[in-house]
């Protein structure tokens, strides 16, 4: 409803009546409305108030049947019968809620909404209560559970809502646009602008959306577009009220008059068949508020908000007869509303006061209401007595007080360790007897214990049970893991559900609320996601490794910098490492050191983790290392040092490598010196005797200096005594690297009980060291802020919550020494005020890192467990993706990216979470480097190349290379269209209802890609047509869709143009950053198999530019037949063909849209579409005789190479 030209005195309203509740009553209060209310100085009861049973209700005549306090002296705002149940809901000016159940009134639930803001709307769904203030739209259970809370913008002034269908709601305001919002996601799915602004009441028939405006006009919708289709000047000042019911629309509000707005006695009657105004009703009541009330005849309730209400008919003359008086306990009525059932009327006043008027003395509210589900009553008092002699009573029916002191049940973790049920294993005399066809086994029963039951017992090798060896082998097993409620939701493994659209419709946006990309887990051996993401957030690694380019086909490093732009790119949609993880499967040393997994390997997690991303933490770096060898470049380091490097180093070198000598002492006296160099480190941990008898604190500086400075016993040649002699290895460190990278190794209970146990001395300290203060929280008085300004006050007391588990420091010291000697030692932010900057220690070779990435291995066992990183994402990251300055650490889990506390990157609960892989790099370390990026891709590659295929004749070449003075331009055109192949088949089930669900999808590889110029003398000829060479099996050419067929990508046999789908792929990632357009169909998923992120100005896919939203999408079949009588696709796809296509159906849309000056016109041209397809089936007629483009001669400058 509309307030203005309402009361002034309504205004004076504020939320100081609450407090001036006493025992006083208010002098419009009628007192025999509260004659079963007890006033007392705490508050005021609020119980249903039922009228005397001598009322008399005559049926078919509406009359009060109760009367209610709702909240005393708060004015009522809203009322609204629910649409499930019989439940009346009542919403005030101070923001909160009640219900009250059947005609009764007795009361139902009561809770608080809004603390500030007044309830304007109420809608009733199936399952709970939307409820719309100024800028928030609650959904509460009708208990007053919150369900969600979705939170407007502050600009918002939000008055009315329209539920459209189950899951789709409308909103609307005082602004000049209507939100559309999605029930399920809770987000906001499309912003409609309104020419009038000032939507305050909003309606729905099956032909429009009826939008009523403050400015006295009722607008009628499109119910699909939203478009206005109608409009009516109602009145001049305001509208109060509008109803629909049939061909007519009644309306009630205010004119204009030379005193101000004055409420208007005459009802405007629309009918909506001719669109046109009827003879308007006059009325003896000011209406306020009015309803069809369509029972016998479409009568119309007008309501004043003195409390008069008058029935009528809206084409006929009103009776001053039909007039009855509503007896409001404040001045004034302020909302009405009637039942879906027309059988009851529900009033508002302003003192807070319901008043329930029906037509017969026991109303419904709805045709079919459900049950309501009441509170379940207390039974103490009826509670039957228990017998203990019985072994199966259950002890939960004894009632318990409510206590907050701690049970005795309740166990501290010390004292109480979880024991796993292991199943039993399978009697040998069954293995023995056991006959398998196929793969199901048959063996007698041999009797030896009861049908049906295994005796429940906990083996006493149960205790060295070993959460760190993966998987149990029984599913029982599995699903009774006791640390599975231990492993947070962020953390846990998270996977894709593919619909029948693929992964168009997944919300990865839940998942990932930065700008920053994620990775896709479903591509095989995809558990280094985690470490691409450490590697590509190094901003030295990030920019170097994309300055490298060479002619090696399978290039780790190139493959890397590839993925690397790609998330550069990319504004927080995931990307994939296709690609690269296919030139990593091609490399012998990784398969040599087991990193490539099988398929049902990586699913069942059977292979360990922790130690496979330990190795390939190894392999990456060596193999980069060799990759980038050849090509490595000076200027890339401008250090102090310059003669660090030899000539044949590499960057990686530069960042990781960190020369040592290893001395060998043999017991004869003589010493051997070698000098050798490595990129990371192994954690070596002390003797586990001492740390599990006596519990010795150990620092991680120590540690890790042992690690560096190993010295171990070991047998080895002496030259001297010319056989193999107990040796003592020792290792000293000549020059530290830029970039610190320690492998941990916890692969047993026995290391990670060492990181348990230096947690928990940690801790301990910690606390001895604060006396025993430390908050549970973080949560400080205002005296703790007033300390801040002093140094002392800067280091604030951390939480219980941030040190449990924590042994790791955020950043150590390490000093070469003049012995040759190295000094490690944990450090501070304290430490730097008492030792100064770490940048001036530097020259007396003092260095400090900081912890920058942990990578962690997740036990769970229902998964196989998974991989995440913790990393410390630097200010150019955040100034490139968000345009602030700042750090801050973000949870990496595949595409799940989500922002944590620094604390929780190096605390590690060994019950589920292990830690794996630490990186650790030097302060001020990107001053270090220069990190320009030159892009290494020139216009070279779109030259002439030869093919790799053997026996390709001239005459078969389908393509004209690019000349000199073709090269592509900023905005020029180009069409483009691929083909693809299946490597690996689809996993699919069938549900119980017949259904498929996708598993995991086929995975694809590019077979040809084709370029065809858009414009100039040669428009139409293509200029690139690839055929990819592959390695990998091929299990479904698609030759029907694809025009592959078997030998055309073996270059033993191809009669095609072959090539390595890198060079293919330098061609186009040069005209990506040329910055040309892309004309294709369904280049989405071109782009998405090729692995490529293109900007979404640089494709124009007409599969989107022919489509009309909430609509089908239309093959290019029937595209092309459509708008440019043109049959192709006949027997098998042709990618040139189809590139050619898509250009002349763009031209065409350009020429339909006046170069989209006109959508008006074009929308008609796609209406017309839409009906033909319908009406063919979206099928392309096949007349004899008719024959197919592709059968036309082929282009004579093509013929002539």
């Amino acid at each position: 409803m509309n307030f203005e030209g309402l009361d002034p005195g309504l205004a004076e309203y504020s939320p100081a009546m609450h407090s001036a509740l006493d025992t006083v009553l208010d002098a419009h209060l009628n007192p025999s409305l509260l004659q079963n209310v007890e006033l007392d100085p705490e508050g005021v009861t609020l119980e249903a108030l039922p009228v005397q049973e001598s009322v008399h209700i005559m049926e078919g005549v509406y009359s009060e049947l109760h009367s209610v306090v709702a909240e005393v002296g708060v004015p009522v705002s809203v009322s609204h019968f629910d649409l499930h149940e019989e439940m009346l809901w009542v919403g005030s000016h101070g923001g909160h809620a009640t219900s009250f159940f059947g005609p009764a009134l007795e009361r139902y639930s009561s809770f608080q909404v809004n603390g500030s803001d007044d309830i304007r709307q109420i809608q009733s769904l199936e399952n709970g209560i939307l409820f719309l203030t100024k800028n928030n739209l609650k959904y509460m259970a009708r208990g007053g559970l919150i369900i969600f809370d979705y939170l407007l913008d502050e600009s918002e002034d939000m008055h009315s809502l329209l539920l459209t269908d189950s899951s789709t709601l409308l909103v609307g305001g005082l602004q000049s646009h209507i939100l559309e919002v999605d029930l399920n996601t809770v987000q906001e799915t499309q912003k409609y602008a309104v020419e009038t602004p000032g939507v305050t009441i909003m309606r729905q028939t099956n032909r429009f959306f009826f939008c009523g405006h403050t400015s006295g006009k009722v607008s009628l919708r499109d119910l699909r577009t939203f478009k206005v289709e109608h409009e009516f000047d109602a009145y001049s000042g305001s509208l109060s009220d509008f109803d629909v019911h049939g061909n007519l629309l009644a309306t009630c509000g205010f004119s204009s008059r030379l005193t101000g707005l004055a409420c208007d006695r005459f009802l405007k009657v629309y009918d909506l068949r001719m669109m046109r105004a009827i003879t308007p009703l006059q009325v003896h009541v000011d209406p306020a508020f009015l309803r069809f009330i369509p029972t016998y005849t479409s009568r119309l309730a007008i309501i004043s908000q003195s409390g008069q209400c008058q029935f009528c008919e809206p084409t006929g003359l009103a009776n001053p007869a039909d007039i009855f008086h509503v007896n409001p306990v404040g001045p004034l009525l302020m909302t009405f509303d009637v039942s879906a059932s027309k059988q009851a009327l529900a009033f508002g006043d302003s003192e807070g006061c319901v008043h329930l008027w029906t037509d017969s003395p026991e109303p419904s509210f709805n045709p079919y209401s459900r049950e309501t589900e009441f509170a379940l009553p207390c039974l103490v008092d009826s509670l039957p007595p228990l017998d203990w002699s019985q072994d199966l009573l259950p002890l939960s029916l004894i009632p318990v007080p409510l206590t907050t002191d701690t049970l005795l049940s309740d166990w501290p973790a010390a004292n109480s360790a979880p024991a796993p049920r292991r199943a039993p294993p399978v009697d040998a005399e069954i293995l023995r007897t056991m006959k398998k066809v196929g793969f199901i086994g048959y063996a007698p029963n041999p009797r030896t214990r009861l049908r049906n039951q295994i005796p429940y017992r906990l083996k006493e090798s149960d205790s060295e049970f070993d959460s760190f060896s993966q998987v149990t082998e029984s599913p029982v097993g599995r699903e009774e893991e006791p640390h599975l409620h231990m492993v947070s939701k962020k953390y846990r493994k998270v996977t894709i559900k593919y619909s029948k659209l693929g992964l168009e419709d997944f919300d990865f946006k839940h998942y990932n609320k930065t700008l920053f990309a994620g990775l896709e887990p479903h591509i095989p051996n995809a558990y280094c996601n985690c470490m691409i993401q450490v590697l590509y957030f190094l901003e030295p690694v990030r920019c170097l490794i994309q300055n490298h380019l060479c002619q090696k086909e399978f290039c780790l490093a190139c493959e890397l910098g590839f993925l690397f732009h790609m998330l550069d790119l990319s504004r927080g949609d995931p990307c994939q490492g296709n690609n690269f993880l296919r030139a990593f499967r091609t490399i012998p040393e990784a398969s040599a050191l087991g990193l490539i997994l099988a398929d049902s390997d990586e699913a069942s997690g059977k292979g360990n983790l922790a130690r496979l991303i330990q190795r390939w933490n190894r392999f990456i770096l060596t193999q980069l290392h060799q990759d980038m060898q050849e090509l490595e470049v000076p200027q890339a380091y401008r250090g102090a040092g310059g003669s660090f490097c030899s000539s044949g180093d590499s960057v990686i070198g530069q960042l990781f490598s960190c020369e040592m000598e290893n001395c060998s002492l043999c017991r004869c006296g003589s010493e051997t010196v070698r000098a050798s160099s490595t990129l990371l480190f192994t954690l070596s941990y002390p003797d586990g005797s001492h740390s599990d008898k006596t519990g010795k604190n150990y620092d991680f500086a120590q540690v890790l200096k042992r690690s560096i400075c190993l010295e171990q016993n070991t047998q080895a040649w002496c030259d001297n005594c010319e056989k193999y002699q107990p040796t003592i290895q020792t290792r000293n460190i000549r020059h530290l690297p830029d970039i610190l990278v320690i492998n941990c190794e916890v692969n047993s209970s026995k290391e990670a009980d060492f990181w348990r146990m230096q947690a928990e001395v940690a801790f301990k300290m910690t606390v001895k060291k604060h006396g025993g203060e430390i908050a549970k929280s973080k949560e400080f008085a205002l005296a703790d802020w007033k300390e801040l300004g002093s140094p002392e006050g800067l280091l604030l007391c951390p939480s219980v919550e941030e040190l449990k588990n924590v042994w790791l420091p955020f950043s150590i010291r390490m000093k070469m020494t003049k012995n040759k000697g190295l000094d490690v030692c944990n450090w501070t932010d304290g430490d730097e005020l008492q030792w100064g900057p770490a940048r001036a220690e530097e020259e007396h070779g003092v260095y400090v890192y900081d912890l920058m990435a942990t990578v962690v291995h997740i036990l769970d066992s229902r998964t196989g467990g998974s991989l995440v990183a913790h990393i410390k994402v630097g200010e150019t990251y955040h100034q490139r993706k968000e345009g602030v300055t700042h750090q801050q650490w973000y949870l990496f889990n595949d595409f799940l990216i989500e922002p944590i506390d620094k604390h929780e990157a190096v605390q590690f609960d060994m019950n589920w979470k292990v830690p794996a892989i630490l990186y650790y790099v030097k302060r001020n370390l990107n001053s270090r480097y220069n990190l320009n990026i030159k892009n290494p891709i020139e216009a070279s590659v779109l030259l002439a190349e030869a093919s790799l295929a053997r026996k390709q004749r001239k005459t078969h070449t389908t393509f004209i290379p690019l000349m000199l003075n073709e090269m592509p331009q900023v905005g020029d055109l180009v069409g483009l269209d691929a083909e693809f192949v299946t490597l690996n088949e689809e996993e699919a089930e069938l549900r119980s209802d017949g259904t498929k669900s996708t598993i995991k999808p086929s995975q694809m590889s590019v077979a040809r890609i084709t370029c065809v110029r858009g414009q100039g003398p040669n428009e139409g000829i293509p200029f690139i047509d690839d055929y990819i060479s592959t390695q990998e099996q091929v299990v479904d050419y698609l030759t029907q869709y694809s025009g592959i067929k078997p030998g055309d990508l073996d270059a033993k046999i191809s009669s095609k143009h072959l090539t390595t789908l890198k060079s293919t792929y330098l061609k186009l990632r040069f005209l990506i950053d040329i910055g040309v357009k892309f004309v294709g169909h369904g280049l989405q998923k071109d782009f998405r198999v090729i692995n490529l992120m293109v900007p979404k100005d640089q494709v124009l896919d007409t599969v989107y530019l022919f489509h009309m939203p909430r609509k089908r999408m239309i093959s290019l079949r029937f595209l092309a037949w459509y708008f440019l009588d043109l049959k192709i696709q006949g027997e098998t796809h042709d990618s040139i063909e189809d590139a050619r296509t898509a250009l002349q159906l763009y031209r065409k849309y350009l020429e339909l849209s006046k170069n989209g000056t006109e959508p008006e016109s074009f929308h008609k041209v796609l209406k017309g579409l839409y009906e033909k397809g319908r009406k063919m089936d979206w099928k392309v007629p096949e007349p004899e005789g008719q024959t197919s483009p592709k059968n036309a001669a082929v282009f004579s400058s093509v013929l002539a190479l």
